[in-house]
């Protein structure tokens, strides 16, 4: 069996059934809760309306909230691609960590074993695109920060379980800062569109811009989280494009 878990299920989902063929998107959230009890709690209580398919604890046990088949409520609001309001075509994974509003620390090793296993069953059994396993704050940038900088998305890479750019690191640092002209900045935002983040109402904002701009960083560019594009920013983009 590809994958151990443990079942406590949430009365937070939607009827009826879907169709394997209908989940294309696996999406990694933190809890942003201090205590794990306090997490399964939430997101077992129905007044709180949210809920996950899987939920990781610190120690790495998996529990199953919600049957993979039925629509659980982890997305909220969110877009991807071509795609509006996620829940539906998606699996949903909340890991335990307190988040950016608490103690914001590093995800364990015995998670990261968890995340793995459970990603390589979910992967084979729906076929999913490895493009189509993101973060809750690539689908909700003005909204979420989770599962953040700390998350491990290079080392999921290495293990073909996401996508992550090839440029070598320390030769992609010497761009990191160098400003990027009017055209250049264009084929940046141009660029995350073509990736899969969507058109934020207002872009032409500088707050809306930022906010993008740092949910691709919190990904692709986890040293530097700072809301502006530059060079470093815009090869990063070129190279996934092209992979």
């Amino acid at each position: 069996m590809w994958r151990k878990i443990t079942n406590n299920y949430s009365p937070n989902f939607s009827l009826p059934k879907r169709s394997k063929k209908e989940i294309k998107y696996i999406i990694i959230h933190y809890t942003g809760m201090k205590k794990e009890s306090t997490s399964i709690k939430r997101l077992c209580d129905e007044k709180s309306k949210v809920s996950a398919h899987y939920f990781i604890n610190k120690n790495g046990q998996i529990i199953n909230l919600v049957p993979d088949l039925y629509e659980a409520w982890h997305a909220g609001k969110s877009s991807w691609r071509n795609m509006r309001s996620l829940n539906k075509n998606s699996i949903g994974i909340e890991i335990q960590n307190q988040g950016h509003e608490h103690k914001y620390e590093r995800f364990s090793s015995k998670q990261l074993t968890s995340i793995k296993k459970l990603l390589r069953g979910l992967i084979k059994l729906y076929k999913i695109n490895l493009k189509n396993i993101i973060g809750h704050s690539d689908i909700a940038p003005e909204r979420k920060k989770d599962p953040g900088e700390k998350f491990p998305w290079n080392k999921l890479a290495k293990a073909n379980l996401t996508m992550w750019h090839k440029l070598n690191e320390k030769k992609l640092k010497k761009s990191r800062l160098k400003k990027l002209d009017e055209i250049e900045e264009k084929k940046f935002i141009k660029n995350l569109y073509s990736i899969g983040y969507n058109r934020i109402k207002k872009l032409d904002t500088k707050l809306s811009k930022k906010f993008l701009i740092k949910a691709f960083q919190r990904r692709f560019r986890q040293s530097l989280i700072n809301g502006k594009s530059d060079e470093e920013c815009l090869l990063i983009t070129k190279n996934l494009l092209k992979s």
